[in-house]
């Protein structure tokens, strides 16, 4: 018979293993709780830190605003043209027409280099540029600009190109593609196969002008020409007033055609074969090229894109319950 105050083999072992399962759970809350106090902490410090890296940034795109080279000597300023012409390229009237204006406004330029390597784009932004050179040059009638052309300068760039007074290549640029290009596609038959109904509402009978769901219209193909014939013609004139009788009477310069460097020597769309140093060094007669050209600023995109990815940290972090 047991004594009084003993309690069986079996209640002792059901209340030392109640204990451990109160004790364990204990831990497992504090354990839990330091691991979510550290795991806050540590997206605190990353939160921090980024917020330090902005703010550096920002510093660094105030100081860094981009400034030409102070220049106590003559030289040749180089503004480049690469890439597609278009309003939201880095090839666009606006950037362009920036480094043409310095180069004009310093006066120990000796002559500007246009140095281009594209294959046309946008016929608004290539004659903006192209006008605003042409009046620059009434400005300043004693300093020269050149074109020196690289690896290709066709259609829109050689737009650009024809405002220079004279144009250089190398014998294997590619030169010329004086035209114009209107592109789209037709999906009338796939459509037709695939059981869709064209659904169009127009105000307007020309609206729907060359949809490229709805088979082509006469009238639309014989006004589309118009337009292109009118937009090609404003580049033969530009080209013709650019060259001038150096041009070669030969009715193909103006069908889109392009030639390699050599062959377009005889045929007057450029003046000779040469590079940027030649055409500094032996024509302008000053041997330091200073580049004019305005470059994007990779700080402004490297500030955005940190401050898009502060804002997803901030976005994840308050869901961690960072104070």
């Amino acid at each position: 018979m047991a004594a009084f105050g003993d309690f069986p083999p079996s209640n002792d072992k059901s209340r030392h293993d109640s204990d451990a399962w109160e004790r364990k759970v204990i831990q497992d809350l504090a354990f839990a709780a330091i691991k979510e106090q550290r795991t806050s902490r540590r997206w605190g410090y990353v939160f921090k830190g980024l917020i330090l890296l902005y703010l550096v940034a920002l510093l660094m795109i105030t100081m860094s605003g981009q400034k030409l080279p102070a220049q106590t000597q003559q030289h040749t300023a180089l503004v480049e043209i690469n890439g597609l012409i278009a309003a939201d390229a880095e090839a666009n009237a606006d950037t362009i027409i920036s480094g043409v204006r310095d180069a004009f406004d310093n006066t120990l330029a000796q002559g500007l280099i246009l140095r281009l390597n594209t294959p046309g784009g946008s016929p608004v932004q290539a004659g903006i540029i192209n006008d605003e050179i042409t009046r620059l040059k009434e400005t300043r009638p004693d300093f020269p600009v050149y074109a020196v052309i690289q690896d290709v300068c066709a259609s829109g760039g050689y737009y650009i190109a024809a405002s220079a007074k004279e144009i250089y290549a190398d014998k294997a640029s590619i030169v010329g593609s004086i035209g114009v290009r209107m592109d789209s596609f037709g999906f009338t038959e796939t459509i037709k196969k695939l059981g869709i109904e064209r659904r169009s509402l127009t105000a307007g009978e020309n609206k729907a002008f060359l949809d490229p769901f709805m088979p082509m219209k006469e009238q639309d193909i014989k006004h589309a020409h118009s337009m292109l014939n009118n937009i090609h013609q404003q580049f033969i004139d530009v080209v013709k007033t650019g060259r001038g009788d150096r041009l070669a009477d030969d009715p193909r310069i103006f069908s889109g055609l392009f030639w390699s460097g050599e062959q377009a020597l005889p045929l007057g769309l450029i003046d000779g074969l040469a590079n940027s140093s030649t055409v500094a060094r032996d024509i302008i007669g000053a041997d330091e090229i200073v580049d004019y050209t305005p470059r994007p600023n990779y700080l402004d995109r490297f500030a955005g894109r940190l401050g898009a990815s502060i804002s997803q940290v901030f976005i994840k972090s308050s869901t961690l319950g960072i104070q």
